[in-house]
């Protein structure tokens, strides 16, 4: 019987220090049993510490990259990280019409991980405005969450991201203070879950990457969005607590630690 894998397509930043990105995706995805179909979205310069420049690409490429890819593959799935520009918002909000039965999970990058900022408001305006009512999932980190709900408790942000369109959203909570990571997910206009992890004693480049693309890879593969966000937050903290050292900043998940261990 010859080989099956369900294609998620990524629309992605570039990392050219392969922590995070595309190359987090496809790593990701390929543990899941995907196949990653890609589009950038920008390029960047940066390192394990910080992005120093971020290069966007031209939206109508974007356009027509993903609709040549949508002509050929039976995409089962969009994962959007990395936007960068408003214009490329607009551009992947035009795809998603087109495309309304495929689920989308989004990780709102809006800052990196050494702190250096990744948006404007335009751009978050447009997210807000276009993106938030495509999502079937949206997995902002607390201070993501704070920054698209212009609020400052969670459990009002959660609530006030549903309002704006999303079907479910998964606050995570490393960048809070607590002794434990408490991820909570919101739907049909309530708190529907809270999931508490270890938290890790290091810092990690790419992991919202990873958690975003394990959602939409177990999406692809038909879990539900609930067992889907289950699932990959366990694989996540898994390739976290395997993190390892690859340059001067923060660690790198490994995403291929089920192999590595011989599971």
């Amino acid at each position: 019987m010859p080989i099956t894998r369900p294609v998620v397509l990524c629309f992605s930043g570039h990392d050219p220090s392969g922590g995070a990105g595309v190359q987090a995706d496809i790593e990701t995805l390929v543990s899941h049993r995907c196949h990653a179909a890609s589009v950038i979205t920008a390029l960047t310069e940066q390192d394990t510490r910080n992005v120093k420049k971020l290069l966007p690409q031209r939206p109508e490429d974007i356009i027509s990259q993903a609709n040549t890819v949508l002509a050929d593959l039976d995409v089962k799935a969009f994962k959007i990280g990395l936007i960068g520009h408003h214009e490329t918002a607009a551009a992947i909000h035009a795809i998603l019409l087109e495309h309304p039965q495929i689920p989308v999970v989004l990780d709102p990058v809006l800052a990196a991980g050494g702190g250096a900022a990744m948006s404007d408001r335009q751009l978050l305006a447009t997210i807000v405005d276009l993106l938030l009512p495509r999502t079937t999932v949206l997995t902002p980190n607390s201070q993501e969450a704070r920054k698209l709900a212009g609020l400052d408790d969670l459990d009002r942000c959660g609530l006030a991201l549903l309002d704006k369109g999303c079907r479910y959203v998964l606050i995570t909570g490393a960048h809070e203070t607590t002794p434990t990571v408490s991820n909570r997910l919101y739907h049909d206009r309530r708190c529907l879950e809270t999931y508490h992890w270890d938290r890790l004693p290091a810092s990690y480049h790419g992991s919202g990457c990873t958690l975003a693309a394990s959602i939409a890879g177990l999406l692809a593969q038909g879990l539900t969005p609930v067992q889907a966000v289950a699932e990959a937050q366990e694989y996540t903290w898994n390739a976290l607590h395997n993190g390892y050292l690859a340059g001067k900043g923060q660690h790198n998940p490994d995403r291929l630690f089920w192999m590595e261990a011989g599971v």
